[in-house]
């Protein structure tokens, strides 16, 4: 992104919080997924700089927010994947009509920036990049991030399980898995396209019906302490000016 682009963001996101936010800074609490993690935090800090709101922002994959959300942790807003989002509103512990969809993101194979680009055209390309690699980093599965959940579902389509499992570069989230690559520890990482790092490089979506496209939205919790400015800041999130900034960020707009 270059400066001017990112300044008139910048600028949007400022209006915009002057525009949609309720009088009086207030404290909130943000529970995210790992795949929105870069685009929130980045606007996080521009519209807290603004308004004066302070944020409390947790990461996790989806079972840790899972766990989290199943633990009654305190919360004001939470975004997570749609799938678990429904288990969520099932709960009734939503606002009703609170939810808002983001975006949607698939998922691709990360290489170390000046590598060679592989072939990654087809299902059987891919199987054969994850034969042939040395390292493979990914997503711990006992965190139930959804890359991992989605390469383990692949590695089994193609009988190579014991391959990939053998050759895994555990890592805590797509952006570790990604730094592992980046940092020469791993040859090429299996994430969420929106969680490359630099260092290291998108080299192609995942192929055919190999790809896994996941949608994410956010809802504000029945116990929020803070619905109005969790709505306002929604709002800035999915006003029509940060749409070029989720399309940076690798999301399309959710189907």
């Amino acid at each position: 992104m270059n400066k001017t682009f990112a300044s008139s963001m910048a600028i949007s996101l400022v209006l915009l919080a002057l525009l949609v936010s309720p009088a009086g800074a207030a404290d909130l609490k943000v529970i995210s997924a790992g795949a929105v993690r870069a685009l929130i935090a980045g606007m996080i800090e521009e519209y807290s700089k603004q308004t004066g709101h302070k944020f409390d922002f947790t990461v996790g994959t989806t079972g840790q927010l899972r766990d989290a959300i199943a633990s009654g942790q305190h919360a004001d807003l939470i975004i997570t994947s749609a799938p678990l989002m429904g288990e969520i509103e099932k709960t009734g512990k939503l606002l009703p009509g609170s939810r808002t969809d983001l975006g949607r993101v698939g998922m691709g194979v990360v290489v170390r920036e000046g590598a060679p680009v592989p072939d990654l055209s087809t299902p059987e390309a891919l199987k054969q990049l994850l034969i042939n690699a040395k390292s493979i980093a990914y997503t711990d599965p006992k965190l139930r991030g959804t890359s991992v959940i989605q390469l383990m579902k692949i590695a089994d389509s193609f009988g190579i399980t014991d391959i990939v499992t053998k050759k895994g570069v555990l890592a805590t989230g797509g952006d570790d898995a990604a730094e592992k690559v980046a940092h020469g520890q791993a040859e090429i990482a299996v994430i969420i396209i929106s969680e490359v790092v630099k260092g290291a490089k998108l080299a192609a979506l995942l192929p055919g019906d190999t790809q896994l496209w996941t949608v994410y939205a956010s809802a504000i919790p029945a116990s929020s302490k803070e619905p109005a400015h969790a709505r306002a800041f929604i709002d800035a999130l999915t006003s029509p000016a940060m749409a070029p900034r989720w399309t940076t960020g690798g999301f399309e707009p959710p189907k």
